[in-house]
C-alpha cells in the first residue's frame, strides 16, 4: 500500500501515470485523469458538455458527463481490454472538466461550445467530448472543421438527425443536415450505423440500418466503414441510443431493435486505421438508467476511443 495513492485526479504527478485509486473511492475524473485547465503537454483532452435543452423527448443528458465519469472508475488501470496496454503509458490525457453554459440563454450555447473547443484544439490535443444531447456535435463539428477542414462523419445512432431547420434552432435532431448543408462534413464519405427511424432526407450519407447491422458480423461492419471513409479525416460521434435499450436504457429517445454493446464495441475496436480527428459520446441520461448499465456502456465507448488513439501512439 505505501506505493499507492488516492485522488489521482489531483495527486498524480504525471499526465501519463496510471492511477491506483480503489474503484469505489477517490476523486472522479474520467479514468482518474488529472483534472486541470492546463493544456500543456496533453495529447488528448476529455471534456464534458452538460447540456440537454435541445432534446425532443426525455431530458436528462445534462447529467451524462457526471455519470460517464463515475462509471469510468470501473477501469482499474490494468491493461485495458481489448487494447492490451496501459492507455496512458505514452499518451498524456487530462480531464478538462465541463463547459460552463448559461442555462437561461441557450442562444449563446453553440458559440460558447465552439469557442472553447477551438481553444482546446489549438493546443494540438485530440478532443474527446462527453455529452450532453446530440446538438453539441454541431458546434464541435464547426470547431473541428475550422481546424481540419470538412470531415467524414462516422455516426453510431438510432436516428439520422437530418431534419430540416432554419440554421438557428437548438435541436438535437437536425445537426447532421445542417453540417452537410454548411460543408462541415464530406457527406459522400460519411456513414451512419444502427439507424432505426426514418427522416425526410439522407443528405447523401451512407446508412447502415439496424436490421442490416443485425445481419452482419462486427468485422463486416468495420470493413464497410473503413472502405467507405478511406483516408478522409473523420469525426466519430456515438449516440448511446445506437445500442438496443436492453444495453442502454438510460437515454432520451430509446429505439428497440438495436445492436448489443458487445457487437458495437467489437466494431469500434477495428476502426484503428481511420484518421479520427475528434470524437464524442452523447445522450447518456442517467435518470432512466438502471444499475449504471448505460453509463458503463458510455464510459466504455469513450475508453475505446482513447484506446484507438493509444494504439497510434504505440505505432509511432
Amino acid at each position: 500500500m505505501p506505493s499507492k495513492s488516492i485522488d489521482h485526479a489531483f495527486t498524480g504527478k504525471s499526465l501519463t501515470s496510471a492511477a491506483t485509486d480503489p474503484t469505489f473511492a477517490g476523486a472522479l475524473s474520467f479514468m482518474r485523469r488529472r483534472f486541470t485547465k492546463n493544456l500543456k503537454g496533453a495529447d488528448a483532452v476529455v471534456w464534458g458538455i452538460p447540456f440537454d435543452a435541445a432534446t425532443s423527448n426525455r431530458p436528462g443528458a445534462r447529467f451524462g458527463p457526471q455519470a460517464i465519469r463515475r462509471a469510468s472508475a470501473i477501469f482499474d488501470n490494468d491493461p485495458q481490454y481489448p487494447f492490451q496496454r496501459d492507455l496512458f503509458a505514452e499518451m498524456a490525457v487530462i480531464d478538462y472538466g465541463d463547459c460552463l453554459l448559461d442555462y437561461g440563454d441557450h442562444q449563446k450555447t453553440p458559440a460558447t461550445i465552439e469557442q472553447e473547443a477551438a481553444a482546446i484544439l489549438a493546443s494540438g490535443a485530440f478532443l474527446l467530448t462527453l455529452g450532453g444531447d446530440h446538438f453539441i456535435t454541431w458546434p464541435l463539428l464547426k470547431a473541428h472543421a475550422a481546424k481540419y477542414g470538412p470531415l467524414a462523419l462516422v455516426q453510431f445512432d438510432a436516428h439520422q438527425d437530418t431534419w430540416f431547420d432554419d440554421g438557428k434552432r437548438i435541436d438535437h435532431g437536425s445537426f447532421v443536415a445542417r453540417a452537410a448543408r454548411d460543408g462541415l462534413i464530406h457527406a459522400g464519405h460519411s456513414i451512419q450505423i444502427g439507424i432505426r427511424t426514418h427522416a425526410p432526407e439522407d443528405c447523401g450519407i451512407r446508412i447502415l440500418h439496424g436490421h442490416e447491422v443485425e445481419d452482419m458480423t462486427a468485422a463486416e461492419i468495420a470493413a464497410l466503414i473503413l472502405d467507405h471513409i478511406g483516408d478522409v479525416p473523420a469525426y466519430l460521434t456515438f449516440d448511446i441510443d445506437c445500442l438496443d435499450p436492453a444495453f442502454a436504457p438510460g437515454t432520451g429517445t430509446p429505439v428497440a431493435g438495436g445492436p448489443s454493446s458487445a457487437k458495437i464495441l467489437s466494431v469500434l475496436s477495428k476502426l484503428g486505421p481511420l484518421d479520427i480527428r475528434g470524437a464524442d459520446v452523447v445522450e447518456v441520461a442517467p435518470a432512466y438508467d438502471h444499475a449504471d448499465i448505460t453509463a458503463i456502456a458510455g464510459a466504455t465507448v469513450a475508453m475505446y476511443m482513447l484506446g484507438l488513439r493509444a494504439e497510434k501512439f504505440s505505432a509511432r
